[in-house]
């Protein structure tokens, strides 16, 4: 065999991702040793920035050399897939630009995941979002063909994962359609893994997983490529589901959640303010994933944009759903910003990183969270206890907590 055996690569691969503490379970190397990673990555975009400063996606197959297609196949990389809903590698005819809207994610992060699972021989998964079909390979090696189910909402994706997946020897259920609905069909499932960012976990995926059933899903805000955290939940015999956020991690939000660029004159939409007054905290601090985390949970929907006029920088925060925006601004030496609409973005946004830092800015990991029929509730430092007729807190009474209640699916 040469070095550029893919059964050697593979094995590298494993190797790696276990001197690196991700890969534990040996079922799980099995599936990374086994399962030919090359069928489902035959194109894929590397990226660059040129000269402009733009990003540009540079397609690669075998075709472009199989040496270099192979190694970077099996490196430790999330290679984009698909631009603009649309655009493949295989009919990009050299660098192109375009915003991601498909991918295979990075090896370390889909084995976490799945070690994260704790899967027992024989059990039933759902998987929403096929992508490139590689987890759902693993999963199939792990588990058995048919006890995978694997929802894509892109037809072209998941024509491709499929037909890799029967390269490979998985005949497993592939479905076309909108993975936050899940799919009752197969249900009950004894695990739900979601390998897309959803703002909130769907309450579908609370009824189509069993009691004593782990859903794990990013969840997060939809207008950002970070501040999200990795779910893992445990459903509950009186159909609630509780559990944390174990970690950080970062996904291409789910499709039908996709927040829409804002475009023209961004003073516009804050020209009329309430209220103007400084503030001591920093909008800076919204580059760190934990505030930018907590941001969401604070302010659900809020948008940050960033814009540079009349030589300085404008902060803002808008929340188109309810009109409402925060502007900031740095001017000798303090912030300044401006509110208008139903509801003070910033106050709310303050009041909770204000808090946070006061209980010495625990990480991630800190947050519980739990789903029910009417929404989701999220906490810091306290523990939330439901009774059919109400739910009351108890613990630190001062402990971080936010309530959303659920939005309709799309149609």
């Amino acid at each position: 065999m040469t070095s550029l055996d893919p059964v050697r690569l593979r094995h590298a691969l494993a190797e790696r991702l276990e001197e690196g503490g991700v890969l534990k379970d040996p079922a799980w190397r099995k599936a990374v040793e086994a399962v030919p990673r090359e069928l489902f990555l035959p194109t894929f975009f590397t990226h660059g920035t040129g000269p402009d400063g733009l990003t540009y996606y540079t397609p690669v197959s075998r075709n472009t050399g199989e040496s270099e297609w192979l190694t970077l196949v099996h490196r430790n990389e999330t290679w984009v897939t698909q631009l603009d809903g649309h655009v493949t590698p295989d009919t990009a005819d050299g660098p192109v630009t375009g915003f991601p809207t498909s991918s295979s994610t990075m090896p370390s992060t889909v084995v976490g995941m799945l070690e994260s699972l704790d899967v027992d021989d024989g059990m039933n998964v759902l998987e929403i979002g096929t992508g490139t079909g590689y987890s759902t390979g693993l999963m199939c090696h792990r588990l058995g063909e048919d006890n995978v189910t694997s929802v894509e909402v892109d037809p072209a994706v998941s024509e491709r994962a499929d037909a890799a997946l029967e390269a490979a020897g998985y005949s497993t259920w592939t479905v076309t359609g909108d993975g936050l609905l899940g799919h009752p069909r197969n249900a009950p499932y004894d695990r739900t893994v979601a390998t897309c960012a959803v703002r909130r976990i769907p309450y579908t995926w609370v009824r189509q997983t069993r009691p004593g059933g782990i859903i794990l899903a990013t969840v997060g805000p939809s207008s950002w490529s970070y501040g999200t955290g990795l779910a893992k939940l445990t459903v509950q015999e009186d159909g609630t589901a509780e559990g944390r956020i174990i970690g950080r991690t970062s996904f291409m939000p789910a499709r039908a959640e996709v927040a829409v660029p804002f475009s023209g004159d961004l003073s516009a939409r804050a020209a009329y303010a309430d209220t103007e007054r400084k503030t001591s905290i920093s909008p800076d601090l919204l580059d760190d994933w934990m505030p930018a985390f907590l941001t969401q949970l604070a302010a659900p929907g809020a948008q940050l944009v960033r814009a540079v006029g009349d030589g300085r920088e404008t902060v803002y925060l808008f929340d188109t759903s309810r009109e409402a925006f925060a502007a900031l601004t740095f001017d000798e030496g303090e912030w300044t910003v401006r509110q208008g609409g139903p509801v003070a973005l910033w106050d709310i946004i303050e009041r909770s990183l204000g808090a946070w830092q006061e209980m010495g800015e625990p990480d991630i990991t800190s947050v519980r969270m739990q789903v029910t029929r009417e929404g989701h509730a999220y906490w810091i430092g306290g523990q939330q206890i439901t009774t059919p007729t109400r739910s009351r807190w108890i613990g630190d009474e001062s402990a971080l907590r936010w309530r959303h209640r659920h939005q309709p699916l799309s149609d």
